[in-house]
């Protein structure tokens, strides 16, 4: 998933996993959509690639049908942050 990326999840058949920047700088931003109404049935794994996730050091799931969520880089003790949608 690079910097700025808009990526549109089709997990109607299974399971996807969605792999963060691995050396992401303060203010990097990804959006991940499940395009197909499905991550309820096929989850969507956001792999944290070392870095963390809400200052937690786990992966995140997204579980509910047509979620969108946005994630900005802050730093390596916070990690990715949701972000309110815009």
């Amino acid at each position: 998933a690079p910097d700025g990326d808009n990526i549109f999840v089709d997990c109607s058949s299974d399971v996807v996993t969605i792999t963060l920047p691995a050396s992401p700088s303060i203010g990097n931003q990804v959006k991940i959509v499940d395009g197909t109404g499905s991550a309820a049935t096929n989850n969507i794994t956001v792999g944290r690639n070392s870095e963390k996730i809400q200052g937690a050091t786990s992966d995140l799931t997204i579980s509910t049908n047509s979620a969108a969520i946005s994630l900005v880089y802050y730093d390596s003790t916070n990690g990715w942050r949701l972000k309110y949608n815009d």
